[in-house]
């Protein structure tokens, strides 16, 4: 049962918004907001609970950070829409009693960070994180050094667009790893800031992409795209140049990204983007869901692969932020990386021999909100 479920419709375009907040913990809630057409009230609150699993799963009784509850917001608006920054701005206006004390939030599908930025300075808001600022030890120590950490960049793309795809392909290879494929292929749904960073640090591991997806369609190539040259120049909401594409690559629908031979699938765009009706084409011996909630649970039953389930996979993101503020590690490149490496391939390592690798994750992180609930 959710702590708390807020409905709000704008006035002017009466596009619906929702906030789910799943879990408290010391009094504050953590998750991120997204915006696109058809997102629903269901949809934001099993994102919701996903975040409170996410967030414990990084439980670290050692370590400066307490993972908090968690939360999510969502706005059923087309984000390509021309209006789309006003909707923000008013959705974002209206949750505002909530972002100040309750909800930390930051970039989704849909948004980046800098749009909400933008939107939050509007309203006359301190961050889009600063209920969290009250357990911070030294707030001006901490904010410095998350700004410091948002001011860094890595090959032309700001860190904190890179830490979440960082940590899938970081995922990825572990379970390519442990399936022992040879010269494996990849396909991504996706090339947003968790796509892109996953594709660009996949490519630099050895993997070959063969393709890659955006709202516009799919492009493809069976000896393996140009992952760094479409990464710099895609536009804000990750799509893809073609004036950019070589030859030999191809572009078809983008219903048909399943249709593309690879070993590894990495669905880092849509919830339900692998569902009953397309699980049956599914080649790949691999999943790793970088989105939230990718795979429904009717084609998870079907699917004869290994899935790496998003509240492990996609979870560097959100402990990136936390960890950065509280402390834990220094506001550069090589710090965050190193992190989120080590962390990842422990808790793929706990769960990827289990029978369900989803379920050993729920175990872990429900004794971790135990520990959590018993300290605070």
């Amino acid at each position: 049962m959710s702590y708390l479920q807020v409905t709000w419709t704008d006035p002017v375009t009466r596009a619906r918004g929702y906030l789910v907040i799943d879990r408290l913990v010391r009094g504050v809630s953590s998750g991120g907001l997204r915006m696109r057409a058809g997102c629903t009230l269901d949809e934001v609150r099993g994102l919701a609970e996903g975040m409170t699993a996410k967030e414990a799963l990084n439980y670290d009784p050692r370590a400066r950070y307490v993972p908090l509850g968690g939360a999510k917001g969502g706005i059923d608006f087309d984000p390509y829409d021309p209006r789309a920054k006003d909707v923000l701005t008013a959705y974002l206006f209206a949750m505002s009693p909530y972002i100040e004390r309750f909800w930390t939030m930051g970039e989704d599908l849909g948004l980046r960070q800098s749009t909400i930025d933008e939107a939050i300075g509007k309203i006359g808001l301190q961050s889009s994180i600063q209920a969290v600022y009250p357990l911070l030890d030294d707030e001006e120590k901490a904010r410095r050094r998350l700004a410091d950490a948002f001011a860094v960049t890595v090959d032309g793309v700001s860190l904190d667009e890179l830490v979440g795809g960082y940590g899938v392909a970081e995922a990825a290879l572990a379970g390519i790893e442990h399936l022992g494929l040879a010269s494996p292929t990849a396909v991504i749904q996706g090339f947003g800031s968790m796509g892109g960073a996953t594709a660009r640090y996949l490519a630099r591991a050895g993997v070959r992409i063969v393709g890659l997806v955006d709202v516009h369609g799919v492009v493809a190539n069976p000896v393996g795209l140009d992952v760094e040259t479409l990464l710099l120049s895609r536009d804000a909401q990750g799509g893809i140049d073609r004036a950019r594409l070589r030859p030999g690559d191809v572009e078809f629908d983008r219903d048909r990204w399943l249709d593309i031979d690879a070993d590894v699938l990495v669905p880092a765009a849509t919830s339900y983007a692998i569902n009953a009706g397309n699980a049956p084409t599914v080649k790949a011996k691999l999943i790793v869901e970088a989105a939230n909630m990718p795979v429904t649970e009717e084609a998870e039953g079907i699917i004869d692969a290994l899935i790496i389930p998003d509240v492990v996979a996609n979870s560097a993101t959100n402990s990136w932020w936390w960890w950065t503020l509280f402390g834990d590690i220094e506001a550069d490149a090589d710090s965050a990386f190193a992190k989120i490496s080590t962390n990842m391939r422990r808790l793929v390592g706990q769960i990827i021999d289990a029978p369900s690798p989803r379920q050993a994750a729920a175990q872990i992180a429900a004794a971790a909100v135990r520990e959590i609930e018993r300290r605070f």
